[in-house]
C-alpha cells in the first residue's frame, strides 16, 4: 500500500506518520530524511542536489523524484510506504504517478489531515523555549507555571523566529498555495480522503486507518 500524507504545518502529520507506520508496518518515507541521507552519504543524487541545497534554491522536481524513487526501491518498501512531504506540487504528483506506473505500481490513497488555519496558527505560535536549558513549552497544551519563566531552571522563555505569527502565516500561505491544486488533482483521481485533524491524536489515527480500510 502506497499512501501520501498531506497536512499543513501544525496539523500533526508527523505524529500520525509515526503511529501509522507502526500500525500498518510500512516505512515512513519523509522527503526531508531522504535529502539529509543523500547529502550525508554523498550519494550520486546527493552530489547533484548539494549545490541547490547549499545555495538555498529548490531542488529540481526531477532530482527530487529520483531520490524519492530510489528510496521506494529499497527492500523495506516492497509492500508499500507512507510518503510524507512529497509530492508538494501537481508537477511532482504527475512525476510520481509516472514513475510508479513504470514499475507497475500506483498510489492507493492520499490522506489530507485538515485543520482550520486559525487552529494551525494557535498551535504553531504558542510554542516557547527556555534560553538556558531548551525545555519546550506551549501556551495552550504545556504552559509554564509562571508565564515567561522555565519550570526546570528558571530561565527566560523566548519564541523562535519560525514560531512568530507573521512567519507562521507566511509558511501556511505557501503551503495552501501549493497544496490546493494538489488536493484537486487527487480528488479528480478519486483517491483523496479528508480527515478532521482537530480531533485527538488517537481519534485522528482511527479515522485515517478507517479511510485506508485498515481499522
Amino acid at each position: 500500500m502506497f499512501v501520501v500524507l498531506l497536512g499543513a504545518p501544525g496539523a500533526g502529520k508527523g505524529t500520525q506518520a509515526k503511529v501509522l507506520s507502526e500500525r500498518l508496518h510500512l516505512p515512513h518515507v519523509a522527503s526531508g530524511d531522504i535529502f539529509r541521507a543523500n547529502l550525508a552519504n554523498d550519494t550520486r543524487l546527493g552530489q547533484q542536489a548539494r549545490p541547490y541545497v547549499e545555495s538555498g534554491q529548490l531542488v529540481p522536481d526531477d532530482l527530487t523524484t529520483a531520490m524519492v524513487m530510489d528510496r521506494l526501491e529499497q527492500p523495506d518498501c516492497a509492500a508499500g510506504a507512507l510518503l510524507d512531504g512529497y509530492p508538494r506540487t501537481v508537477e511532482q504528483a504527475r512525476s510520481l504517478d509516472s514513475e510508479l506506473a513504470k514499475r507497475g505500481l500506483t498510489l492507493d490513497r492520499v490522506v489530507y489531515i485538515r485543520v482550520p488555519t486559525v487552529d494551525l496558527l494557535r498551535r504553531l505560535t504558542g510554542r516557547w523555549i527556555c534560553r538556558q536549558c531548551q525545555t519546550p513549552y506551549h501556551e495552550v497544551t504545556a504552559p509554564p507555571t509562571v508565564r515567561g519563566v522555565c519550570d526546570v531552571c528558571g530561565g527566560e522563555l523566548y519564541q523562535r523566529t519560525d514560531d512568530k505569527p507573521e512567519t507562521v502565516q507566511k509558511r501556511l500561505d505557501v503551503f495552501f498555495a501549493q497544496t490546493a491544486p494538489l488536493i484537486d488533482y487527487y480528488q479528480k483521481a478519486g483517491i483523496l480522503v479528508e480527515v478532521d485533524g482537530q480531533k485527538g491524536i488517537e481519534d485522528v489515527t482511527r479515522d485515517v486507518l478507517a479511510a485506508l480500510g485498515a481499522a
